[in-house]
């Protein structure tokens, strides 16, 4: 491919030369000979400082956002160095995106769980499909690890060309507030687009809601490319009901609720092991069981089924996924070693997940009855916005009988200022706490607590693997750390522990109805 071929559809300015080019990266480090550096302003650097070395390297093109003329090498000025990456990218792996049909989530909270619902249901329609999330990256049945929720345009652009080598005609992504608005997704053409909601998240980064939610409505009117062809929309939500009238009058634009939509549910029963209920749709209604538990994922799991029948699967199909998707990686995932009280880690980190995330324990415990308490394990992330932390206590005081704040992922910042910052609004709830800044002390802290019949909340982390502190980041698992503590109070030993890995024991088998 020539260094013209290569800038075809991008923005540039000024531009000299046309050499071959064999590769291309936005990281001086991994240029090889022959290839063409992009050189842009990023969140904490500027690739232009590094040009130099990717000529070293073996660079034989620039491109840059702010490349001043050069005669000894070939160059191209562009106007926005993300979308140039993204139409290189795109350009250099023979538009990959354009040969899939991509259905996007975007929202604070349910992105994840929906968007494994989704790909259940095309997967269960006989449908190739590759997957792009917060939790991991998949293709069929091939996990690859996932460093971002919405990655950088040109791993995209190789994933995506990977995903069609394999054989896959769609795609499911999580589209993240930063992805939409750095335009890593630049190019890439939504055949549908899914919002869950739009709570209080990201606002070290997007400053005010308006901005938050301007970020997320680009994935409906379309991010250098035509609006997704459909719109799935909470109308439920406030903001949800805002993004409806933003929607082009060309897109199909379904809505789904619990209560009201295009899309909700009726006669729903939520059980301490499922929910079940009748899924209505424009195309007339069927029984759905989920055994991803509350309300919260009811919602899923309806998000799930609009953008699936838009994307032509059978209700029948539809139903049939919701029923065999169990578990969701770090997404009210149980541990179990044989302890007789409940132990779930969650990935819940804004205040408005802590409360569903509380509300579903206490949907759980009533459903089960007695007399159980929720004990809820808590921090708030550093580096963050700061303004979400007496939120997030009041949040997690407000829906707990014990809660136990302690340190999560605090990155550069002290963990106790953190956790000073979280504090009025735990106190304020008026629920019994304590402080624990060692994590790992603050869940054998929460099992030693623990009675029969109550749950234990582990919130913040779900399926991270890591906590991240100013001396870098450290191996940590909650489910593990979790498993450990249950298995050091003496709950279960390792030969006889349940596993953990989401596969279900005996009597969550037993759980399930008979097949309709």
């Amino acid at each position: 491919m020539t260094f013209l071929d290569l800038l075809d559809g991008a923005e540039y300015v000024a531009q000299q030369g046309n050499p071959e080019i064999a590769g291309l990266d936005y990281d001086s480090r991994r240029v090889k000979p022959g290839w063409c550096f992009v050189a842009m302003h990023g969140g904490s650097t500027d690739g232009n400082r590094y040009i130099d070395a990717a000529l070293q390297a073996g660079a034989v093109a620039v491109v840059s956002d702010a490349l001043p003329p050069r005669g000894d090498i070939p160059w191209a000025q562009v106007q926005h160095g993300r979308r140039a990456l993204a139409r290189l990218s795109a350009n250099f792996y023979g538009r990959p995106a354009e040969k899939l049909l991509i259905s996007g989530i975007t929202g604070t909270n349910g992105k994840t769980t929906t968007t494994f619902l989704l790909s259940a249901m095309l997967r269960t329609a006989g449908r190739k499909s590759a997957l792009v999330g917060t939790v991991e990256y998949r293709i069929e049945d091939e996990v690859f690890p996932a460093p971002h929720t919405t990655p950088e345009a040109l791993e995209l652009n190789q994933f995506f060309a990977q995903a069609l080598d394999a054989g896959c005609t769609e795609a499911v992504m999580e589209v993240s507030s930063h992805g939409l608005q750095q335009q890593r997704v630049y190019g890439v053409p939504f055949d549908v687009a899914v919002f869950t909601n739009l709570t209080r998240d990201h606002l070290d980064y997007h400053e005010t809601m308006e901005e938050y939610f301007s970020s997320k409505a680009i994935l409906f009117q379309g991010c250098g490319t035509e609006p997704p062809r459909a719109a799935a929309i909470n109308t439920e939500d406030d903001y949800g009901k805002r993004l409806i009238k933003l929607c082009s009058r060309r897109q199909e634009v379904s809505t789904y609720g619990i209560d009201s939509g295009d899309f909700h549910a009726s006669n729903l029963d939520i059980q301490s092991k499922g929910s079940r209920f009748e899924l209505v749709t424009p195309g007339g209604e069927i029984a759905i069981w989920t055994p991803l538990l509350g309300r919260v994922n009811v919602f899923n799991v309806i998000a799930a089924a609009a953008a699936a029948y838009a994307r032509g699967v059978a209700l029948s199909v539809i139903a049939e996924a919701a029923f065999h998707l169990d578990r969701v990686p770090g997404r009210f995932e149980r541990v179990d070693v044989g302890q007789p009280f409940t132990v779930i880690v969650d990935y819940a980190h804004t205040d408005d997940a802590l409360r569903n995330l509380t509300s579903v324990a206490r949907e759980f415990l009533a459903q089960r009855g007695g007399s159980g308490r929720i004990i809820t394990v808590f921090g708030c992330g550093g580096d963050r916005d700061r303004s979400k932390r007496p939120l997030m206590g009041g949040a997690a005081g407000g829906g707990s009988d014990f809660v136990i704040l302690t340190s999560d992922n605090p990155r550069s910042e002290n963990p106790l200022d953190i956790m000073n910052d979280a504090l009025p609004g735990l106190q304020r709830s008026g629920t019994r706490y304590t402080l624990e800044p060692d994590r790992r002390k603050a869940i054998a802290l929460a099992i030693h607590e623990a009675q029969p019949g109550d749950i234990v909340l582990i919130a913040g982390k779900g399926h991270e693997k890591v906590q991240v502190t100013s001396a870098g980041a450290a191996s940590f698992d909650d489910i593990e750390e979790a498993r450990n503590a249950l298995l050091a109070a003496g709950y279960g030993t390792v030969s006889n522990a349940k596993p953990t890995d989401g596969s279900r024991g005996d009597k969550a088998a037993e759980a399930q109805p008979a097949k309709r």
